[in-house]
């Protein structure tokens, strides 16, 4: 036979076993564009060995455990070897380093029936080793690229750790700050954020896994889990269609136009209907509108959590999560538990788990597990890789551009080096809380502190210290916060001692930086607060060492916007740094002293006081528009509307002007292109980066529209006194939304183009869309 012969007769046997596959299997393997494509060999492997799988190895494919170095949730799994030897695991997360993967791998490959590899998962959120900013911090860069640098950074070092797939990016929007876990997200905004969940994407998996040192994204939590009502985690979301799909789903889909690799789903309900068996949300907007056709899995236990959410017996629940469209249960297992008694009583069709499991077996070839298994563990590599000196040099520069700078009255800062300075508050010398919540496989011994830096820079007689007081003094905030790793120590010194010895310190220096905010463990999951201003001992102590008369610097680290009316109005500089992670001292310093002109604007509104939240920019006009002359209008007494600084604000040391907006006509067809231009001017003495931001005003639509949405933004470098001209382009698919029908589409009419340095302070120009 020739070898023609013999190749044409190899791809008709592939096709016949492609066809063989269940339907949803088989749409599924084509329906995703955006996965790489596999040979009909590459599909005629799986399919063969599903053939030998029996119902329970395919349900054990679909279970993911929990065992290792962290608890990330409620419940530990149970008796993993022997399950694993069984055939009844999928996947494993929270075990990391080649060793300890290589144990567990070598069960799986070596001692189970059909020795199908495990893929092995971390919770890689902002760093592996080397930590980078909390991700709400890295947003405030504004800088896409340098997020995918950092998703690139931990990737290599998390693959050489062992790990091959991350819970990594949360994409959430969040109006919230109550909720502690924006401190995981990119703010508030949906262009924004879905140029951020792209980033990621591309970052953590690259364009191919051949060379082992990229792993699989997972865009999470689908969805809408960062709207819960009063910031409460795991709380009850509602909204209506058109809020989630103008305004909560298209981070989401952002992260999937990237070629994500996995999505995981939320705790919340949707729609009255837990995420997590949401079919609608699973399989006819995932699945079938967005052409997803890579793994869906739960969140840790969120299949039990539905039983609790009181829509059944874990039967019940599992009869609805696989029926949803979910893939992989985290935890729960029980898919173990029910799947095979559901299957056979026809609750559940045996195509639903074929399909389930043939996407995972997918996902696994693409990683070349099963051509190597092992191919992620080498500790050659993994010495190479972490905390190497270029991801040092990416911490220190990312950790430096997401800080915000928020007041800066008479150009305190920069520092002078020659001046006495005082470095007052507990966070001086704080090496843990620098890496923030969620830091993985970080090591915050190995943080580079401020303190440290200062003497290494400057030597360790150049500047005086005191804690001023500790950073949280309340006895039962501090138990329950060391009770979930907070590592929280109280001073010996009683707290007006430690005000006393920091007023003395203040008075001998010619300014005071104090450097306060919340401990790491108060945002991030479980971690909501009813107030988000600072803790009373901390404003105790700023009230102490304003009463000096002393130039006062505050420094913050913290993982969500704070209440800082009281602040802003006494303090003569303010600079936000986040939880900068593993050289955030570094940066600090750089960023205080000037060796880096701060650039970072804000991703979320700060709000005066809790009472205003939710509080976003790009909210709606309202029936009755704010008028303060006006009773009968929508407004406060007491605060104003807006907030105390602007979605998209963050001061430079030196001043930009913006020039005269232009637009290229003043009407724009359907199918034509509008083109803005403006310039901007450096007008200081320092060099420095501005983000121009254009956001769009639709002023008559056939719903009522948002009063701006970010539509743009460029980022520009500019040495004193340089002008540059920048341009953006406007085309209808930027103008489109979802109508009512939740038809997405542009609408004829009016429209304001709106630019400047933030959501507030902006020039305008306006344009007709034309029919």
């Amino acid at each position: 036979m020739s070898k023609w012969w013999l190749a044409w007769l190899v791809c008709l046997v592939c096709v016949m076993q492609l066809a063989a596959l269940p339907l949803n299997a088989a749409d599924a393997v084509k329906a995703n564009e955006r996965l790489p494509l596999h040979s009909l060999e590459t599909k005629s492997f799986i399919t063969n060995l599903m053939n030998k799988m029996t119902l329970e190895e395919k349900l054990g494919q679909m279970n993911l455990l929990s065992i290792g170095f962290d608890i990330t949730g409620p419940v530990i799994s149970q008796g993993v070897d022997t399950k694993i030897k069984a055939g009844l695991v999928g996947g494993v997360f929270n075990t990391y380093t080649p060793g300890a993967v290589r144990k567990l791998q070598q069960i799986a490959v070596n001692q189970s029936r059909l020795k199908i590899p495990l893929m092995f998962g971390y919770d890689v959120i902002h760093g592996h080793r080397t930590i980078f900013p909390i991700p709400l911090g890295l947003s405030c860069s504004w800088d896409p690229d340098l997020i995918e640098r950092t998703a690139t950074a931990a990737a290599a070092e998390a693959s050489a750790d062992g790990i091959n797939w991350t819970f990594s990016p949360m994409v959430d929007i969040s109006r919230d700050p109550r909720w502690g876990r924006v401190s995981e997200g990119a703010g508030e905004d949906p262009y924004l954020g879905s140029c951020i969940a792209q980033a990621m994407v591309r970052g953590y998996q690259g364009k191919t896994y051949d060379h082992a040192d990229r792993v699989l994204s997972c865009v999470k939590h689908y969805a809408l889990y960062g709207a819960a009502e009063a910031g409460r985690d795991y709380n009850t979301v509602d909204m209506s269609a058109v809020r989630m799909f103008n305004e909560y789903l298209p981070p989401y889909k952002a992260g999937v136009d990237a070629g994500a690799a996995t999505v995981m789903t939320s705790f919340n309900e949707v729609n009255g209907v837990p995420a997590t068996g949401n079919k609608w949300l699973i399989t006819d907007i995932l699945r079938k509108q967005w052409g997803f056709a890579g793994l869906v899995v739960t969140d840790y236990t969120a299949v039990t959590e539905m039983i609790s959410h009181g829509v059944g017996d874990g039967r019940r629940v599992t009869e609805m999560s696989l029926n949803a469209g979910i893939d992989m249960d985290m935890v729960s297992e029980l898919f173990i538990k029910h799947g095979v008694e559901l299957v056979k009583s026809g609750k559940v069709s045996l195509a639903q788990i074929d399909a389930a499991c043939y996407r995972i077996l997918e996902t696994k070839h693409r990683l070349g597990l099963f051509d190597d298994p092992f191919r992620y563990l080498s500790e050659e590599r993994s010495n190479e890789q972490m905390m190497s000196a270029d991801k040092l040099n990416l911490a220190r520069e990312s950790a430096a551009r997401s800080i915000v700078l928020l007041k800066n009255s008479k150009e305190i800062l920069p520092l002078g080096a020659k001046k006495r300075i005082a470095f007052i508050g507990p966070l001086v010398k704080d090496k843990r809380n620098l890496i923030g919540s969620w830091s993985g496989a970080g090591d915050w011994q190995k943080a580079k502190s401020i303190w440290e830096t200062l003497e290494t820079k400057f030597g360790s007689k150049e500047f005086s210290y005191a804690k001023g007081c500790n950073l949280v003094d309340d006895v039962a905030l501090t138990a329950k916060l060391n009770r979930d790793g907070g590592l929280l120590v109280s001073d010996e010194k009683p707290p007006e001692m430690l005000i006393a010895d920091a007023v003395q310190t203040a008075m001998q220096s010619d300014v005071v930086v104090a450097v306060l905010g919340e401990p790491c463990s108060m945002s991030g999951e479980a971690a909501s607060r009813s107030m988000i201003g600072l803790l009373d001992n901390q404003v105790k102590l700023l009230n102490a060492l304003k009463q000096t008369g002393k130039p006062l610097v505050l420094v913050l680290m913290n993982g969500r916007p704070l209440t800082l009316s009281r602040e802003d109005e006494h303090m003569d500089a303010i600079l936000e740094t986040w939880y900068g992670g593993t050289m955030a001292g570094a940066a600090i310093v750089d960023v205080l002293f000037g060796d880096v002109n701060p650039s970072g604007k804000l991703t979320m509104s700060f709000p005066y006081n809790t009472g205003q939240i939710p509080i976003y920019y790009n909210g709606k006009n309202t029936g009755r528009p704010f008028d303060d002359k006006e009773k009968y209008r929508s407004k406060y007494l007491d605060v104003p509307n807006s907030p105390l600084y602007p979605f998209g604000y963050g001061l430079s040391y030196t001043t930009f002007a913006y020039g005269k907006l232009s637009l290229s006509n003043s009407t724009m067809k359907q199918n034509e292109t509008l083109d803005i231009t403006t310039t901007v001017t450096n007008t200081g003495k320092y060099a420095g980066i501005e983000t121009v931001q254009m956001y769009v005003r639709d002023l008559v639509g056939s719903i009522s529209r948002p009063v701006k949405e970010l539509k743009g933004f460029r980022r520009v470098a500019l040495n004193p006194g340089e002008t540059k001209t920048v341009s953006f382009s406007l085309t209808r698919d930027d103008l489109r939304f979802f109508n009512s029908d939740l038809q997405y589409k542009a609408e004829a009419g009016d429209f304001d183009i709106l630019i400047g340095p933030n959501s507030r302070d902006l020039a305008t120009a306006k344009f007709t869309l034309l029919e």
